[in-house]
């Protein structure tokens, strides 16, 4: 099959902050995606709110720059495992990867995920070890560590005489030895073009295209985006779409887009071993294929790891309900699940036997967490469950995921991780004290992760860092306690009070402060008990003839715990919901009312 040699389709795969995005910012800079004394933003292909917040990539994104006349399609992926739906599903557009390893950490979770992904697709890899610049960085160690793991990964003879760089994204030079003077880009750029080949691509053949994104426009909606495998298409050309059912429906196109810099712009043309994006659609949805003839055989889709956890999204039944958010019905919110189910591929959302309630499975509480903050964000209200692991049961034996963790914290909290990991299943498999951090290798149950990071961070004086890839199945491993703590629990409705609070604080942690509007069944604090206590926050101190009415004001609160909605959803219990809403989180009871909640304990 011909090749179209004025293209590249490259993907930047990586483990999380290890340095994806601000590469792609570098190549565009020197690519020529910005006119000269233009303003460059930091993190530019990040368009998310969630994405710059948190400093991760959550959807994939594609640009392009050209570079000596060249077009080189890049693909920015998630490093986040929860994200790796996103990762997995652009292999499909791309001949080659960029490899990022940080020179200090070396391969982590996700650079074996996403390596492992790649290989399989048959891509040419180019290794960059990255932050060369970085106290403690050992970049020849890492490149020792990275062919292990191409031989652990069963990589090809090819694929293991991958070209290795080095370099330092954020000062924007990439060197093809440690030896070399530091430069710019070039070296990168003349590498991707020697080392990647130009895409297969049939110019003469009938059109043919794997829908591997979907994007949004306010004048045209839906855009299928894809790399072109044979013919092109044009505006204003009539194209058949093949569903998952094999349906075909025929489409009048409207819109080509090419993607180049930040920005999408209108083509005439999209041509085979381009990425373009073809609207036209009323529906279309991710793993369809778009062809020229209706006799076309769909396209096989990438097969995609599936969810390991199950969360509960419900209607807000809570006292304060429909006083901050406009989208509360149950209605709205299942019509925003299945939305984002055909968005993102991972994800799959079914209605449960209980009304107003959904199951929602993805492959981490972090994803499901970003769901969840997008729809507040958008004016949603929502009760959301603790994660629940998705079990199956083989030959009769009860299985359920067990993950890989890798962890990293000081050596001085060694002791207290070890007998927490063990409380929850885990297995240590290897363990390697360096420069008073301790880098930690354990196999553990998917349940075990659940709040394990609230325990690290607290362990560590927030030091600790985690990541897990799911493994496999395995028969279960007997009970986990993942919270130990009871809750103080609302019995009456109104405004907190110093008064009352300062009382609290003697029997634990409390989760508000004064002033702030609560309802019976509301968790307003943590107990060192393993059994909640119901609390009356409201009280309010009786004045008589010889107290003033500003008795109490000078009460001095310790300031409450705050919770981040993945916290608060790894910290509740099952008998819990999150009330997550536009302005406000808010830890609950299902039952509201102590009697009903005793007489369900009961049952």
């Amino acid at each position: 099959m011909k090749r179209n040699e004025n293209i590249r389709n490259v993907a930047i795969i990586a483990h999380v902050d290890h340095g994806k995005t601000t590469l792609v910012d570098r190549l565009m800079q020197e690519g020529g995606v910005y006119h000269e004394n233009q303003k460059t933003e930091e993190r530019a292909m990040d368009s998310m709110d969630l994405e710059r917040e948190k400093g991760i990539t959550i959807k994939a994104k594609n640009t392009s720059v050209h570079w000596r006349g060249k077009t080189i399609n890049i693909v920015d992926t998630p490093g986040h495992a929860d994200f790796g739906g996103e990762v997995e599903r652009v292999m499909k557009m791309v001949d080659g990867v960029l490899l990022l390893v940080d020179a200090k950490d070396g391969p982590q979770a996700q650079t074996r995920f996403v390596l492992r992904k790649a290989l399989s697709q048959n891509l040419t890899p180019i290794v960059i070890v990255n932050k060369i610049d970085r106290e403690f960085a050992d970049p020849d160690r890492v490149h020792d560590q990275v062919l292990e793991l191409f031989l652990e990964l069963e990589a090809t003879d090819d694929q293991f005489e991958a070209p290795f760089l080095y370099g330092s994204a954020k000062n924007g030079f990439i060197l093809r030895d440690l030896k070399d003077e530091p430069t710019d880009m070039t070296p990168l750029f003349e590498t991707i073009l020697n080392a990647i080949d130009p895409p297969e691509a049939d110019v003469e053949g009938d059109f043919k295209m794997l829908v591997s994104n979907i994007d949004w426009d306010d004048y045209v909606g839906r855009v299928a985006i894809g790399k072109i495998l044979s013919g092109s298409v044009e505006t204003g050309g009539r194209i058949f779409r093949i569903n998952r059912y094999e349906k075909r429906e025929r489409v009048k196109i409207t819109k080509v887009f090419e993607y180049t810099g930040l920005s999408s712009n209108e083509s005439e043309k999209g041509e085979a071993g381009n990425i373009v994006g073809i609207a036209g659609f009323d529906e279309v949805n991710i793993g369809e294929t778009l062809c020229e003839t209706e006799d076309q055989i769909p396209l096989p889709f990438v097969q995609i790891d599936p969810p390991t956890i199950q969360m509960q999204f419900a209607v807000n039944d809570g006292p304060l309900a429909g006083r901050d958010g406009k989208l509360v019905t149950s209605r709205q919110i299942r019509e925003r699940l299945l939305r984002e189910m055909k968005t993102n591929i991972s994800i799959q959302v079914e209605d449960s036997e209980s009304s107003g309630v959904f199951n929602v499975a993805a492959r981490g509480a972090m994803q499901i967490a970003v769901l969840v903050e997008t729809m507040r964000r958008e004016g949603f209200e929502v009760l959301v469950s603790r994660p629940t692991v998705i079990e199956k049961t083989v030959d009769g034996v009860e299985m359920e995921p067990f993950e890989t963790l890798w962890l990293e914290f000081p050596d001085d909290c060694t002791g207290g991780i070890i007998e927490n990991l063990s409380n929850r299943k885990g297995k240590v498999t290897n363990m390697d004290p360096r420069n008073g951090t301790v880098f930690l290798e354990a196999e553990i149950p998917t349940r075990g992760l659940i709040g394990l990071e609230i325990d690290l961070v607290n362990a560590s004086s927030g030091h600790g860092i985690m990541s897990h890839l799911f493994k496999e199945y395995r028969p279960k491993a007997g009970e986990i306690s993942t919270r130990l703590t009871g809750t103080l629990v609302s019995m009456d409705a109104g405004k907190t009070t110093a008064y009352s609070l300062n009382a609290l604080e003697d029997r634990g942690k409390l989760f508000i402060g004064a002033g702030t509007e609560v309802y019976e069944g509301m968790i307003v604090g943590e107990n060192p008990r393993a059994s909640d206590i119901p609390v009356n926050p409201t009280k309010a101190k009786q004045l008589t003839n010889f107290r003033s009415q500003g008795e109490g004001k000078g009460i001095q609160l310790s300031p409450p715990i705050e919770f981040s909605l993945e916290r608060a959803i790894e910290y509740i219990a099952p008998d819990e919901f999150v009330e997550a809403t536009p302005s406000h989180l808010r830890l609950r009871k299902r039952i509201l009312n102590a009697t009903l909640r005793k007489r369900a304990a009961r049952v």
